[in-house]
């Protein structure tokens, strides 16, 4: 097997981070198996000619675009399974999120493949690839291979990292698919995403997260005026979101969201392993818990063992006056 196919999503003229993280990997794996680095593109006419040749900086040497409704799986299970058995491609790779699941879920049984989701890393060994896979709750890794003509990749939600945008350019090439009957059937009436803040937690790089140890659902104030002055979002754990102390919008973990910002400022948050599951692969991990003994500070970068009612508002007046003001 040799090709990758790696879908993109896209919305108001642009491609989110976990696409083109998985266009990234995309391509670095397919120069590893020596195949072809190629993504999928889905819509109207916003999926300009620029627009889908700009995959490109990311490794993309083919764009293969199709119009049909965009932010549906069925259509785009259409697209990718004509391509893929009309081109040969050995693999297709998803960056995670419910859209990819849907796909990719759609895909492997359209094409009798082998599929693994939830995926952390991919490698390739002896011109093949194989996806590792965390188990028992992230406690063991697994290796996956493939038999059989294709094989489908679902990762963790930002779980691979975007290459720095260089200068190539993807050929776009128009794909002309029959969509089947039940493919036409759902239509998008309105598209949006739910957020507990303005700004997108999946894509911010600076995230400032609450947990059980605010004491209250006003504790998050103290988060939220942080994270401005940061210029990130809060986040929250899935015990505050229960309580009704915080959108489930903003979750983190096993149940909510993956992250993987630059900075992620754990306060008051325990560390249960269905948290750690969501954040773990944050670039740098600041945990302040008044229990020295707090699971978190195992896999944080840096603990701080204070009451966070007094060390919270005391960063933020330190990053205000450093920003000024």
């Amino acid at each position: 097997m040799s090709g990758i196919l790696t879908y993109a999503l896209h919305h108001e003229g642009a491609f989110n981070k976990n696409s083109l993280g998985a266009v990234s990997e995309g391509a670095r794996l397919a120069e590893e198996i020596g195949g072809q680095a190629a993504a999928m593109v889905v819509g109207g006419d916003d999926l300009t000619d620029d627009l889908c040749a700009s995959l490109g900086n990311y490794g993309a040497t083919k764009v293969y675009r199709a119009r049909a409704p965009e932010g549906l799986a069925q259509p785009v299970v259409d697209a990718m399974a004509k391509v893929i058995k009309d081109d040969g491609y050995g693999y297709a790779l998803f960056g995670g999120g419910l859209l990819g699941f849907e796909i990719g879920a759609g895909l492997t049984a359209r094409l009798s493949a082998g599929v693994t989701m939830e995926v952390t890393a991919v490698k390739a060994q002896d011109g093949r690839l194989v996806a590792e896979r965390p188990i028992l709750q992230d406690t063991a890794i697994v290796d996956v291979e493939y038999v059989g003509d294709t094989g489908i990749i679902i990762g963790r939600l930002n779980a691979f990292d975007v290459a720095a945008p260089g200068d190539g350019t993807a050929e776009v090439v128009d794909v002309d698919v029959q969509l089947e009957e039940h493919s036409t059937r759902a239509v998008m009436v309105k598209r949006g995403e739910q957020r507990g803040a303005d700004v997108n937690i999946e894509d911010a790089e600076l995230l400032v997260a609450g947990g059980r140890g605010l004491g209250k659902s006003e504790g998050f104030d103290l988060c939220e005026d942080l994270a401005g002055a940061l210029g990130g979002a809060v986040a929250a754990t899935r015990a505050v979101v229960d309580a009704g102390w915080y959108p489930y919008a903003a979750q983190i973990g096993q149940t909510g969201k993956t992250v993987a910002p630059k900075l992620y400022l754990a306060a008051g948050i325990s560390g249960a392993i269905q948290h750690k599951v969501g954040m773990q692969s944050s670039e740098n991990i600041v945990a302040i818990n008044k229990d020295p003994n707090a699971p978190i500070f195992e896999y944080s970068d840096l603990g701080v063992v204070g009451d966070l009612n007094k060390i919270l508002p005391k960063l933020t007046e330190a990053v205000k006056a450093k920003r000024g003001g």
